[in-house]
């Protein structure tokens, strides 16, 4: 037992001592720091994630109203619905039935009558829409003790009037913590699978690539070392303790580093942009054990990656390493197999698991989709290499042959390019599913503005309209909204009522008669957009407006300039029967959570390019300092120096054309196959093409710049004994 200690402890300093003077050793010392760091982070994440949600749902049930339909009610209760600028608003309305009626979490007492306590984040981003007023007077903010987040905006209004008794929008509370609530940010919260798919998928994928190129840089030394300990009787665990010693350090530190970032979040709370969500620190506090067997995963998993890819043939007969340099492993190329087979068959598995088994099976075939292209571009190597014997072209020859026996150095450098093309590919196809309904709120918002705008009310009578237009901002309209939806029989229709001149000077004939349907002859832009979303839409005279209270109608404003919509939010908030809902037209998609999803996307999409970019630029170094030695020495065999040219390119800059194409036309497929799958969204071809080009570009700059460095490196080539 000793004896074995001690040699393992001797194998441990040797790699120690062999990560400090290993040949290109700088490369990977900070390769491996930085692949180390990056999975830290995104295990961290991961842990911070869980520990999020569970916070959230906790404080959710903290303040969830318990429902009594006897005399046990204490106080009344309804939910709202409003925005700031495109972010929704959770506005609750509250009326005391009892001095001893329960305070909402995070309210330190009640407001007056006509009164409001608002969420800070509420009341910075609301300033300039005039919130401090709109619901009330403001009288104090909510602690976080009674935010789900601290990016949460919620209003708490206590109602001036006493609701009426047969207003079935009303709910008895008898007290806050029923283990359940779905006010403010946790109205449509996605499960916590959804951000640690998306996590994992355009940020884990690309850290965890990382970490293979930094494992396989400078390899050549390594191989050497790990056949002679295998010919000196050394087995796998002794060869694992030399290659752990060699990486313990830098992944040790890289792992600690990526604590900062956790440990600041933990303290503060902390602004993700672009999605502006804030991370609640107490979350992240709370979930410091969990964080710290994490780091520790994470350590094992690149320590593990090293290991993994330093292996040795077992056979017995040949010294020679077993890794890439020799061939491409069938494990890899089935892999790749099984990912291709679970987004086939993703559609025939339930609903609600399909993007879960698309997602994984995504992840796995761009893992290993390089493997594949390896495997193509070693027999076009052995091709290259005979075509190029039989023409008697150096450069041809020299390149195929290297192509062919080194694989390896392919699937490096192609990793990089086909991870970024997948991951664009997906931000972009992600994008557009989720802004379909989106993207035309939006264009209609830049044709009219905000000039059009909905109002949902629960019932109003003539006088309380009367009462809402003449608190309008001048020269606005007031229209009625009926739906109509006569069944399987006919197609519904929407019915648009207002008085005739009200509906003349939207472009809208009116002869009159108040039974007569019109339609327009030449509608305004209001009256077009209301087309795009209402579907078909009939016009009629109403000499006075209402609203029935079954949800069939509700009211339309038409302002006369846009940057009304704070004014009429503000007057329809202050009814003695507030509303419900008061929105621009398709405001609703604006400022829905699905739309905010996207920015989510491009915050993992862009910290995963940047790995990606990391992982490219180390293995193109790696590259060019293997390419550098080896062609020098080829100036005095060929006495010119085009043979680099040539070598480079039938070496670097053809497989790796050969990786852009395979990617190109995988990714579109893959594309395409999940747009069917989820039915909606679309592809950008030209995000596509713009990939696929900057890939090809970047495949004749790496043969280039090989090149370069071979030519420059020949001139201070000397024979040495290595």
């Amino acid at each position: 037992m000793r004896e074995g200690a001690r040699t393992a402890g001797k194998l441990f300093r040797i790699g120690l001592a062999a990560g400090r003077s290993t040949p290109g050793d700088r490369l990977r010392w900070w390769g491996l720091f930085c692949a180390a760091a990056a999975v830290a982070f995104v295990t961290l994440a991961t842990a911070a994630t869980f520990a999020t949600y569970h916070g959230r749902e906790t404080r959710a049930d903290d303040r969830g109203p318990v429902i009594t339909f006897g005399k046990n009610a204490k106080l009344l209760y309804r939910e709202g619905i409003d925005s700031v600028g495109s972010r929704p608003v959770s506005v609750v309305f509250l009326h005391p039935l009892t001095p001893e009626a329960p305070l909402p979490a995070g309210v330190a007492r009640w407001p007056g009558p006509g009164e409001v306590v608002l969420s800070p984040e509420l009341v910075r981003t609301g300033g300039g829409e005039g919130i401090l007023n709109r619901y009330g007077r403001s009288a104090g903010t909510v602690t976080n003790d009674g935010l789900v987040t601290p990016s949460e905006r919620i209003a708490y209004v206590r109602v001036a009037e006493t609701p009426p008794k047969d207003d079935p929008r009303w709910m008895g509370v008898s007290a806050f913590g029923s283990g359940g609530g779905a006010t403010g940010e946790m109205a449509d919260q996605p499960s916590v699978t959804s951000p640690v798919l998306a996590l994992w998928a355009l940020t884990g994928l690309p850290a965890l690539a990382l970490a293979v190129v930094a494992a396989r840089v400078g390899s050549r030394t390594r191989d050497r070392r790990s056949s002679l300990l295998q010919a000196l009787g050394g087995t796998w665990r002794h060869r694992m303790i030399v290659n752990v010693g060699e990486a313990a350090i830098p992944s040790a530190l890289g792992t600690l580093v990526s604590f900062i970032p956790y440990a600041v979040a933990s303290v503060w709370d902390i602004r993700l942009a672009p999605t502006g969500y804030i991370l609640d620190h107490r979350d992240v506090w709370a979930a410091w054990p969990t964080a710290m067997a994490s780091g520790a995963v994470s350590l094992l998993i690149v320590l593990g990656i090293v290991v993994g890819t330093h292996r040795i043939g077992r056979d017995g007969k040949s010294t020679r390493p077993a890794s890439f340099t020799s061939r491409v492993p069938a494990w890899l190329l089935v892999a790749c197999g099984v990912g291709v087979g679970l987004v086939l068959t993703s559609q025939y598995v339930p609903r609600k698991a399909q993007l879960v088994v698309f997602t994984f099976g995504t992840v796995v075939m761009w893992a290993f989709l390089s493997s594949v292209v390896a495997l193509l571009t070693r027999h076009l190597g052995s091709w290259l290499a005979a075509d190029g014997k039989r023409r008697g072209h150096a450069g041809r020859l020299i390149g195929g042959r290297w192509t062919h026996a080194h694989p390896g150095v392919i699937v490096r450098l192609a990793l990089a390019m086909v991870i970024g093309i997948g991951i664009v590919a997906q931000m972009q196809v992600w994008t557009s599913r989720l802004g379909v309904h989106s993207q035309a709120a939006a264009a209609t918002h830049q044709r009219i503005k905000d000039t059009v705008i909905e109002v949902t009310a629960g019932g109003m009578s003539a006088s309380e309209t009367d009462r809402f237009r003449s608190q309008l901002p001048a020269g606005s309209i007031l229209l009625n909204r009926t739906f109509h939806d006569p069944g399987a029989s006919q197609d519904p229709w929407t019915t648009i009522g207002g008085s005739c001149r009200d509906l003349r000077r939207l472009q809208v004939a009116c002869d009159g008669d108040t039974k007569a349907e019109t339609k327009s002859g030449a509608p305004s832009a209001e009256v077009e957009e209301m087309g795009r979303w209402y579907g078909d839409v009939r016009f009629a005279e109403v000499p006075r407006i209402s609203v029935k209270p079954d949800g069939t109608q509700s009211l339309v404003v038409v302002t006369p300039t846009s940057g009304q919509l704070a004014a009429v939010k503000q007057t329809a908030f202050t009814l003695p029967n507030p509303s419900l809902q008061v929105e621009t037209l398709g405001g609703n998609w604006l400022g829905s959570s699905r739309s905010h999803l996207a920015n989510w996307i491009q915050l993992f999409g862009v910290t995963g390019i940047l790995f990606i970019l990391v992982a490219g630029s180390m293995s193109a170094a790696a590259e060019f300092v293997r390419v550098r030695h080896a062609l020098a020495p080829l100036t005095i065999l060929t006495g010119h120096r085009r043979v680099f040219r040539s070598v480079a390119s039938w070496h670097l800059t053809v497989p790796l054309l050969i990786s852009t194409v395979v990617t190109g036309a995988v990714t579109a497929w893959h594309s395409v196959f999940f747009i069917a799958l989820v039915q909606e969204g679309s592809v950008s071809w030209a995000v596509l093409g713009y990939g696929i080009t900057v890939c090809a570009a970047v495949s004749l700059a790496v043969g280039f710049l090989g090149a370069r460095a071979a030519a420059r490196e020949a001139n201070q080539w000397r024979p040495a004994a290595d």
